[in-house]
């Protein structure tokens, strides 16, 4: 079960808030209040994505929509609410091809950073974000999907969905169907320590 979770997690990039770039003064400026409600971002097959630089957000669009290419500056990408990718501009980490790595605890208050990094960020599992990352083929931009080359993670889509549908962040009030609480309740299960 616990290997069960480290893989349902493993893009989770925690404990680690030492941040390194190969040119930081690219980096662009993230903070808490540069992430909120999942649901409040464009879905993309099953992810979100959104631009810091909202005169870029069509660019985001259309490259996630694609499916491949490389991604503008400023966008983000998220597949839960509690975990983050941010593309810097080109040469801010060479070897991240500029995407940052955050994990999230996320409230109804907001956003609080547990984790930011490029290539040294260790999930609370164990895991570096990078190590799968890297392993999407390069029209891929280290975005993980079915079919781009990373490790799959052994939960279902309906899990992810459920999992996005509870971000505390959103001001709508979640409305699980039987099925989806089922769901909840097996993923809690997952998360409490052995």
């Amino acid at each position: 079960m616990k290997s069960l979770l480290k893989m349902t997690l493993v893009s989770l990039c925690a404990l680690s808030l030492n941040v390194h770039a190969s040119n930081p003064s690219k980096a662009l400026a993230v903070d808490e209040d540069s992430f909120s409600c999942i649901n409040d971002m464009q879905p993309v097959r099953g992810f979100f994505v959104d631009n810091l630089d909202k005169s870029k957000l069509d660019s985001t669009i259309t490259v996630a929509k694609a499916g491949k290419g490389e991604y503008p500056a400023g966008s983000v990408v998220q597949l839960v609410p509690t975990e983050v990718m941010v593309k810097h501009p080109k040469g801010t980490s060479p070897v991240t091809n500029d995407w940052e790595f955050f994990e999230l605890a996320v409230s109804p208050e907001g956003s609080k950073f547990t984790a930011r990094g490029y290539d040294n960020v260790i999930n609370k599992f164990g895991g570096n974000c990078l190590d799968c990352h890297k392993k999407a083929k390069p029209q891929f931009d280290l975005i993980c999907e079915t079919g781009h080359g990373c490790d799959p993670i052994p939960i279902t889509k309906e899990m992810i969905a459920v999992i996005q549908k509870t971000d505390p962040r959103c001001k709508a009030p979640v409305n699980l169907n039987d099925k989806e609480m089922l769901i909840l309740k097996q993923l809690q299960q997952m998360l409490k320590p052995q």
